[in-house]
């Protein structure tokens, strides 16, 4: 890897929004592409659970996006989420999540999107004092815990998860 990802327009937007957050942490920079929560676990060497899944969707009949933080180890109940925000969800599109978001797939941070984001965070993501999100690039990601996350997203905390089994 070379410095540049690190110095990615992106990954500079993320850094800006957690520094006027007042959240001062660390970039990290992975040695190889984290598209998957299992990938960013393995190079960071915890569990998947800690890894805070960044999924947009797009809510049907408004069109708006909608972000949901999630455990990587589980699966958003997507009925749960549709009665949570009152209409039919779908997954976005590559194109969708860049427009909104300004990110790639892959690389959705929970901050510094291009537009401001209605956002869910899966409680179930309290249960780690260490949590890990991307930070607006597949190959970066940055620690926080289940508050910083909440306090930074301005993200309704609740039950949207399918737990995985134990």
């Amino acid at each position: 890897m070379t410095s540049s990802v690190l110095s990615s327009p992106s990954v500079e937007r993320v850094r800006a929004a957690l520094a006027a957050a007042g959240h001062h942490t660390r970039i990290v920079e992975l040695s190889g592409a984290a598209r998957t929560a299992q990938a960013a676990a393995g190079f960071l060497g915890c569990d998947v659970a800690q890894i805070a899944n960044s999924l947009v969707f797009r809510l049907a009949r408004s069109g708006e996006p909608l972000l949901v933080m999630s455990s990587g180890a589980n699966r958003v109940a997507t009925a749960r989420l549709q009665a949570l925000v009152g209409e039919p969800v779908d997954k976005a599109d590559a194109a969708f999540v860049r427009a909104h978001t300004g990110f790639a797939i892959g690389g959705v941070a929970p901050v510094g999107h291009a537009e401001r984001i209605r956002t869910v965070i899966d409680s179930d993501l309290a249960r780690h004092a260490e949590i890990w999100a991307a930070a607006g690039h597949p190959h970066t990601v940055f620690c926080l815990d289940f508050g910083a996350l909440v306090r930074l997203t301005g993200g309704m905390p609740t039950e949207v998860a399918e737990r995985a089994p134990a």
